[in-house]
């Protein structure tokens, strides 16, 4: 019985779920230090697709986006976040995934050059 409960919690704990624009803009706008918690979620959202991004290649895939030697900083986040959905304006739903803008702020400004 004891395993079971431990397998139940380790399941718990290791699902992660992807955060909608709607819940972000609660928590940056109910939370007390929401706009830090913001921000971390998409230094955190933009480290995982530059990761995803990386292993592609690494497997021989097409990038979806090219740094070409550029590096970004975990401040470039909440700027290319914000940046995407101001060029977009109407174009995201409330309930489309953070992590959606995110990957297509980081194609729009880091196109692949072929």
């Amino acid at each position: 019985m004891r395993g079971l409960v431990l397998l139940g919690a380790m399941c718990v704990a290791t699902q992660a779920s992807a955060m909608s624009i709607r819940e972000l803009r609660a928590i940056e706008q109910l939370q007390s230090n929401g706009d830090i918690h913001a921000q971390y979620y998409l230094i955190g959202v933009m480290e995982g697709a530059l990761e995803a991004n990386a292993m592609a290649q690494r497997q021989g895939r097409k990038p979806l986006f090219c740094l070409q030697g550029r590096r970004l900083t975990p401040q470039s986040a909440v700027s290319l976040y914000r940046a995407e959905l101001q060029r977009n304006e109407g174009v995201y739903e409330a309930d489309m995934l953070v992590e959606l803008v995110m990957t297509n702020a980081l194609a729009s400004s880091y196109r692949c050059a072929d």
